[in-house]
């Protein structure tokens, strides 16, 4: 048995949840996010819990098992409150500005750098170098933080880029520490 796919999934305060056939929709303050399941898992609601099941002992069911738990969790816990990433840009000139709903990047391109965002997804920009993405699909917020991330990723010697909060940087020396 998955140690990960037999534990049951509190449902909090202000979050409804509902299965339709093989589609689990969970509503919440925040909004609303859908997780559709193969066939070889099931998935019920009892009381205040969700319980995800596998239908067999196969391979295939049992793999399946304990991501759609995690991705059921995901979902009730992102309805309530949101997920986040943070990132933050190094380098002199290197800022961000907001343009409506887009983030306008200045990155040391001789063009700037504008990356709308998904529905469902909010980007923020506190100082000129901080920025927050944050939406209630894990996996989504996840995929625009590495998307702005990927248009300059940090350098190896002088550190410059955009990288995650608290994320290390293995530097080099340069050609000077090479004796």
């Amino acid at each position: 048995m998955s140690r990960i796919g037999k534990l049951p999934i509190a449902i909090p305060d202000g979050v409804e949840v509902k299965i339709d056939g093989n589609v689990l929709t969970a509503k919440g303050p925040k909004g609303t996010e859908t997780v559709e399941f193969p066939s070889e898992i099931e998935v019920k609601v009892e009381g205040s819990e969700v319980v995800v099941n596998r239908k067999g002992e196969d391979r295939k069911s049992r793999s399946l098992h304990g991501l759609f738990r995690t991705l059921v969790s995901n979902a009730i816990h992102g309805v309530k409150t949101p997920f986040e990433k943070k990132l933050e840009i190094v380098g002199v000139g290197y800022r961000a500005a907001m343009q409506g709903s887009a983030i306008n990047l200045s990155l040391g391109y001789s063009h700037p750098v504008i990356i709308e965002p998904p529905q469902g997804i909010t980007i923020a920009v506190e100082a000129n170098t901080k920025i927050t993405v944050s939406g209630t699909n894990k996996q989504l917020v996840g995929d625009v933080a590495a998307l702005i991330r990927s248009k300059r990723p940090p350098e190896v010697y002088k550190g410059k880029g955009v990288k995650y909060e608290g994320e290390y940087i293995a530097r080099k020396a340069g050609k000077a520490g090479k004796k």
